[in-house]
């Protein structure tokens, strides 16, 4: 990775933390997938990479999901200090989700990873987005502290303030290992769409349970935003299945070589001998397989 692109990638990331300070999660998580339409189009017109219309069907329907979304999210109210956000994060139903999520991620990476690891997608890309949910709900906690100091009231002197963001900088680093060992194993266009799908629907549902974004709600409201972020996971799915592959090697390319005969035209001495410097010198036909040439 270059510089000048990391430099974009860590302005994405600050962008996307400060997006945390004033907005549910219910609506920033899900409109991330607007990022992969950005990306889309970007190599289109970049690096020249044909989107098909079946792809252009996929970024309409994230665009339609998101709007859905945007129209529809709830009004958060800002908490006035971590320990309002503590309190919020030790409630019996946020303990029991934190605790069961530990749970999972737990027998994920100690069980179920060396065993299934390199065969079962679910594995890594189910502890990237079980963590994920927590280094969420951190970071949002993390960015509001930061957003209350900077208007003067300093957060900094709760010991809350740095708990999450311990908590914060562990989940990320969990995360992000699992993540490249996912990619790194699997098709990336298949890692995609099923981490979004359940990074984006933990995130929602943890995010619900502690800060109560649905609270207050209607029905009709709840379902639309469900509606949405369902057009926005359908979207997404279209669009990866239609982005172009790299070609592959076919597998008949590694068996072995049939015999090569060679016909030589040539100058050749009497008795069957033939000097080195007339054999690389004469004109050679060589019979092979034509598949075997790229």
């Amino acid at each position: 990775m270059d510089t000048s692109w990391s430099h974009y990638v860590l302005i994405g990331e600050i962008a996307n933390f400060v997006a945390y300070m004033f907005a549910p999660a219910v609506l920033v998580t899900p409109l991330g997938a607007l990022s992969i339409i950005v990306s889309a189009v970007l190599a289109h017109f970049i690096l020249n990479e044909k989107l098909q219309r079946m792809g252009v069907l996929g970024c309409v329907l994230c665009i339609v999901g998101s709007t859905v979304i945007i129209l529809h999210a709830p009004e958060e109210e800002t908490p006035s200090s971590v320990a309002q956000i503590w309190h919020l994060a030790t409630q019996p139903a946020f303990v029991c989700y934190a605790a069961f999520a530990l749970v999972i991620s737990l027998v994920l990476m100690l069980h179920c990873a060396p065993r299934y690891g390199q065969t079962n997608i679910v594995v890594y890309v189910g502890i990237c987005s079980v963590i994920g949910s927590l280094t969420v709900m951190s970071i949002k906690a993390v960015g509001i502290a930061i957003k209350l100091t900077i208007e003067g009231i300093n957060q900094a002197c709760y010991f809350q303030t740095w708990l999450f963001a311990t908590v914060s900088a562990t989940c990320i680093v969990i995360q992000l290992v699992y993540l490249n060992k996912a990619l790194d194993t699997f098709n990336t266009a298949v890692v995609s769409p099923i981490y979004y799908a359940m990074f984006t629907s933990l995130t929602i549902l943890a995010s619900a349970i502690m800060f109560k974004d649905w609270s207050g709600q209607s029905i009709s409201s709840i379902a639309s935003e469900i509606c949405g972020f369902l057009t926005v996971l359908t979207g997404t799915v279209v669009l990866h299945s239609t982005r172009e592959h790299d070609p592959t090697l076919s597998s008949d390319l590694y068996t072995p070589l049939p015999p090569i005969y060679w016909h030589i035209q040539g100058n050749s001495e009497t008795g069957g001998k033939q000097k080195e410097d007339d054999l690389l010198s004469g004109d050679f036909i060589t019979v092979v397989r034509q598949d075997y040439f790229i």
